[in-house]
């Protein structure tokens, strides 16, 4: 979802809200996660005193397999993120990372809330904090059962 801002950047005290979901099969594309539900964003971009804010939330419901004991499961996770929003950088001292560039004055939203999500998420999936794993010799998951390998 592409955001035209020109307006925005023009206007002191407008405010442009934004909500909307992108479905599981828009998100194919992403690597190494499986959506189970639409991908939430909510929030809205502000301009105060010539300043443009995005102050937005992600919300999603992951299919995950657990690290340890490769049970799967479905885990909620949902994010807040704030950013200057910039229509481009003027010195090379300017960082990428500190600024969201409008170029053009437009921000693709699926980008930027995909981009923040992904940084976000746990690296390690568990099913749980405690969890045991798998036996290394026999296998059995060692959460539900118990095994003499070890003895």
């Amino acid at each position: 979802m592409v955001i035209q801002l020109r307006e925005l950047f023009q206007v002191e005290g407008m405010c442009l809200p934004v909500e909307y979901e992108m479905m599981p099969e828009e998100l194919t594309d992403v690597r190494g996660y499986t959506f189970d539900a639409p991908v939430k964003v909510s929030g809205a971009f502000l301009n105060r005193a010539g300043i443009v804010t995005l102050k937005y939330n992600v919300s999603c419901t992951l299919h995950v397999v657990c690290d340890r004991c490769l049970a799967e499961l479905s885990r909620d996770y949902a994010y807040d993120f704030t950013h200057t929003v910039v229509r481009s950088l003027h010195s090379e001292g300017d960082q990428y990372d500190t600024y969201l560039v409008a170029e053009h004055d437009s921000i693709d939203m699926n980008e930027t809330a995909m981009s923040d999500l992904l940084l976000m998420l746990p690296t390690k999936m568990l099913c749980r904090e405690d969890c045991k794993g798998l036996c290394d010799i026999c296998g059995c998951n060692l959460n539900e059962n118990t095994c003499d390998c070890r003895k």
